[in-house]
């Protein structure tokens, strides 16, 4: 490291413009990792960088669960802390506000939801017409 021994700080705004192939920087745990010498050998492919550039990368980076030698390798890549404070919170928290988030998961939720409450409705249903009948 020599006598830089304080890390670059670098606002997320700085990270985010770095989104191509000949240049990909990504944030992963609070580090700024430069990628860009190691696109061609990334086992996962260069487009997975790519889609992990302009946000936080940690959770893609820990739910594809890289190896312990994956993690030595990218020390060399470090370039600097990312300041946190820049860092927009994460999309997924925002997520239950947006209706149009992800129409996949809402209308999966949606089918889950009726084929649960039509049983239950019709059930209903045909005991209010019993209660109804008997009341005659």
């Amino acid at each position: 490291m020599g006598s830089d021994s304080d890390p670059k700080i670098h606002s997320f705004e700085d990270v985010a413009v770095h989104n191509k192939t000949k240049d990909c920087w990504l944030i992963i745990a609070g580090k700024v990792y430069n990628v860009t010498p190691f696109m061609d050998d990334h086992p996962g492919g260069d487009e997975v960088l790519l889609a992990a550039t302009g946000k936080d990368a940690t959770d893609d980076f820990e739910d594809t669960g890289h190896s312990d030698n994956a993690r030595e390798m990218m020390v060399k890549y470090c370039i600097g802390d990312i300041d946190s404070s820049t860092v927009p919170q994460k999309r997924a928290y925002v997520a239950p506000q947006q209706p149009n988030y992800n129409p996949d998961k809402t209308s999966e939720f949606v089918i889950k939801i009726l084929q649960f409450l039509v049983p239950i409705l019709i059930l209903g249903l045909a005991f209010a017409v019993r209660q109804y009948t008997k009341e005659k």
